[in-house]
């Protein structure tokens, strides 16, 4: 049974078809990647999954269970966790208290509160797995100011982990690494393998390939082919559309 199932779903602004009858599948454990030249809807099609935006037409069934019409924390307490593509994490805070934030709202408490529990075990010692999960046990207490861009987007993953999904909506994780950077997130993106079902929008295809079970290709909104990465590599119509071409 698949985790996360797409029917036939179709977003549209004014004449634009943004998402085209899409039909889509991630199973328990997959790295299930999008791709597809700039414009063909990868970003409109992830904030429909996560709730952000409603679609016009469509179906979408987590674990079995008709979610079209939820909002985003609904989605959330059923296991659905999203990133975005630009980081979002507050610089003023160290690493360990940004997790901890969520957390803390995944508990189901006010951050009102947060002076008084923040020395709370039930709020320090997930916060502390979830970092020491994306490498950055030894940063937790640096603010989020001074740390590269590529351990701000390692911590905005480990907030996301930190909510205990079972389907992880990454946005471009990649987006504005340098090439070091890329290879550690591809290396950690890798360690959560199977553990997880992930939807992965990526541009960076030397990551895409290393990671994916499965790839669909997307072009103006709809789906021209969807398969393995050697699948995808051969795939005529997607060396024309994109990977033979330029991004």
């Amino acid at each position: 049974m698949s985790l996360l199932t797409v029917r036939q779903l179709v977003k549209r602004y004014g004449g634009l078809t943004a998402t085209d009858h899409f039909d889509f599948d991630v199973q328990a454990g997959e790295i299930h990647a999008i791709i597809g030249p700039n414009g063909a809807g990868k970003s409109t099609l992830i904030t429909q999954l996560a709730g952000e935006i409603r679609p016009d037409a469509g179906q979408i069934l987590f674990n079995n269970q008709d979610i079209t019409g939820e909002r985003v924390e609904q989605r959330a307490l059923r296991g659905i966790a999203r990133s975005y593509q630009i980081t979002s994490v507050f610089p003023e805070f160290s690493a360990l208290q940004n997790v901890m934030l969520t957390v803390q709202a995944h508990q189901g408490h006010s951050f009102c509160f947060w002076t008084p529990t923040s020395r709370q075990p039930t709020l320090i010692e997930p916060a502390e797995h979830a970092l020491e999960r994306v490498g950055l046990k030894d940063r937790m207490h640096v603010p989020v100011a001074d740390m590269a861009h590529g351990e701000q987007r390692q911590l905005e993953l480990a907030m996301v982990l930190a909510g205990q999904p079972r389907l992880l909506l990454l946005d471009e994780p990649m987006a504005g690494m340098s090439q070091a950077e890329s290879i550690q997130m591809t290396t950690l993106l890798h360690s959560l393998k199977g553990q997880y079902g992930i939807v992965l929008v990526e541009h960076d295809m030397d990551a895409v390939f290393k990671l994916a079970d499965r790839i669909t290709v997307l072009v103006y909104g709809r789906s021209i082919a969807c398969g393995t990465p050697e699948q995808i590599r051969a795939n005529p119509d997607v060396k024309a559309a994109y990977l033979g071409g330029d991004e």
